[in-house]
């Protein structure tokens, strides 16, 4: 509503505009006082505005803040210029049209050179101060910064597809050429796997549900070594973002470094259901377990379900009652027992009246 009425009053202010024009240009002779096309063109120069502004959709503070400071210092240096070029001991400046010819073209120039300058290095841009430095201060949402991991996973396309992120995608440049060195690497296998990261932020670009852009620009922090880790960790301190990854060991270096971390796959593991001690799920028997009595069987994501007394049923479908659920780093472990089948060894009773527990067993590994 606000920025209808903006552009209602800019409409407005432009035939007032328009309708003072053709008063001025008319004088005091009434018949040439012609208001309407003066109202015509302020209408449709207003409407063409409004249309270019509405055309563009996706606007930046930064970039117009770097057109103005870069406007602004074009036009201070030609200012400037234009001193040294009035005393330059040539016949051909000596004439005032001549001058005035090149100190425009000089201004055009330069306003050109220091707008393309500020546009390119906007995110490392800063107003310094003797003894004070007015650095970026991030507000909204703050920049999520990819790995090269978590790009080759794959995943991160079908969230963008939810729109769960609100934030911008960043993709340093450094993270890209890492991720084409795999994709030229002599093995296959690597090959395959940095195609896959390529073809994956393709699609992200051509998603329309998130924003992602590259960031050329490296860490500017002295002592950043080469490596990618370090560099990106860097970089998300700079740019006061978070870094979506699936590394255990980038985690770790980040959150040592204070820098937040969005896991992948803990993601993953949050949005698994769960199952609480008594309630029914029925699972397929892939292989015998590795204690007597046990079969393994596994969820549709992969979550390990191991079954007491089902070593024998491989390859059948089962019915069993979950008896407890271990969450682990590596991920979700359900135990069950076949239902039916009572609840499980007693425990034996010791003289004078105690009983002995069931002893222990070894949990088997994922």
């Amino acid at each position: 509503m606000p920025l209808l009425v903006t552009r209602l009053l800019f409409i407005l202010v432009l035939v007032a505009a328009g309708l003072a024009a053709a008063r001025i240009v008319a004088g005091d002779d009434e018949q040439l006082y012609q208001p309407l096309p003066f109202f015509i063109g302020a209408v449709g120069l207003a409407l063409a505005v409004i249309g270019l502004d509405m055309l563009v959709r996706k606007k930046s503070v930064g970039t117009l803040s770097a057109i103005f400071f870069g406007l602004l210092a074009g036009l201070i240096m030609s200012w400037l210029l234009s001193y040294v070029i009035g005393i330059v001991p040539l016949d051909f400046m000596q004439d005032e049209q001549n001058a005035q010819a090149v100190s425009l073209g000089l201004s055009v120039v330069l306003c050109y050179v220091c707008i393309s300058v500020i546009m390119q290095t906007k995110d490392d841009f800063r107003f310094i101060i003797p003894y004070t430095e007015f650095a970026k201060e991030t507000k909204g949402g703050r920049p999520i910064l990819l790995d090269t991991s978590v790009i080759i996973d794959g995943r991160i396309a079908d969230l963008c597809d939810t729109q769960v992120f609100d934030s911008e995608l960043v993709v340093p440049r450094f993270v890209l050429q890492e991720l084409q060195t795999v994709a030229d690497s002599g093995d296959r296998l690597k090959r395959n796997r940095g195609r896959r990261g390529l073809d994956i932020l393709n699609r992200l670009q051509s998603c329309g549900k998130v924003d992602i852009r590259i960031h050329d620009a490296g860490p500017t922090a002295s002592g950043v070594s080469g490596d990618v880790d370090q560099m990106l960790v860097a970089l998300a301190q700079e740019l006061g973002g978070r870094i979506l990854t699936n590394d255990y060991n980038l985690n770790k270096i980040a959150q040592f470094r204070g820098v937040s971390v969005l896991n992948i796959n803990d993601m993953a593991n949050a949005l698994k259901p769960v199952f609480l001690p008594g309630e029914s799920l029925r699972v397929t028997i892939v292989k015998a377990g590795e204690e007597p009595g046990q079969g393994v069987g596994y969820l549709e994501d992969g979550t390990m379900v191991v079954v007491e007394g089902a070593r024998d049923m491989v390859s059948q479908e089962v019915t069993l009652s979950v008896t407890s659920v271990l969450q682990t780093s590596a991920g979700r472990m359900i135990f069950g027992r076949i239902e039916g089948q009572g609840n499980g060894p007693r425990r034996r009773t010791r003289p004078g009246g105690g009983h002995d527990d069931p002893p222990s067993r070894e949990e088997p590994q994922a």
